[in-house]
């Protein structure tokens, strides 16, 4: 009987995380092959050119420089920050003992179970704890670009280059990014909480969204090699 109450959980949430991932594992691919055709390629290319800058006119830049990487700071605190109370009131909510764990079983499909309630607040914990885990290590990681980035380069011009440099900071908001997108899947397992049909519809609708975010042109048309757009 129970398992009947939860058919449509084992099929619409895996479809619809099968979804979400299968859209990620080729924008991945797009990065690596046409990273001018993405966002995430393009910007990396723009920050490439932004460090070296920065650090070849320091002196007139520094400020800059430290204003621009304190606003990246800024922002991974925040998601950092959203996603660790999230954790914190789902916690509280698994803890408690309140009529809130359990939802309006007429109105709602999909299996209402205490494993199943358990299973739900337990992949929303971890997902938030995994997107805090990513902000905080992108926070550091940008402070180390923050401190390298006004290094003087006639003390240090073979230890501390700019392509080491670009390299901490592209570490730093790559994980800034898998953040973000962790953050982004926990939005359709809240909604999860209502139901599975919600998580399959959500996911499915989050897919062209995102793609109209992340990507510049629908067709590849260079890449970057080198330091070239070829």
């Amino acid at each position: 009987m129970e398992w009947r109450k939860c058919y449509l959980d084992v099929i619409l949430v895996p479809l619809g995380f099968l979804i979400t991932g299968g859209y990620h594992v080729w924008l991945w691919h797009k990065v690596r092959t046409q990273p001018l055709t993405t966002i995430i390629g393009t910007n990396a290319v723009g920050r490439r050119f932004w460090v070296s800058a920065m650090m070849k006119d320091n002196d007139k830049k520094n400020i800059l420089a430290v204003q621009s990487l304190r606003n990246a700071i800024m922002g991974s605190t925040l998601m950092a920050t959203t996603s660790i109370l999230l954790c914190t009131g789902l916690a509280a909510v698994i803890s408690s003992t309140y009529s809130v764990k359990k939802p309006l079983d007429d109105i709602i499909y999909g299996g209402h179970g205490e494993f199943m309630l358990a299973l739900k607040y337990v992949t929303l914990l971890t997902v938030f704890i995994f997107s805090f885990f990513c902000h905080t290590l992108s926070i550091r990681f940008i402070n180390q670009v923050n401190i390298l980035i006004n290094t003087p380069q006639d003390c240090t011009s073979n230890i501390v280059t700019p392509e080491y440099v670009y390299k901490l900071l592209e570490r730093g908001l790559l994980l800034n990014t898998v953040g973000n997108r962790l953050f982004h899947i926990g939005l359709p397992l809240l909604l999860w909480i209502f139901g599975p049909v919600l998580v399959f519809l959500c996911s499915a609708t989050m897919v062209p969204v995102l793609y109209n975010l992340d990507f510049v042109f629908e067709s590849g048309k260079g890449k970057f090699e080198d330091g070239n757009i070829v």
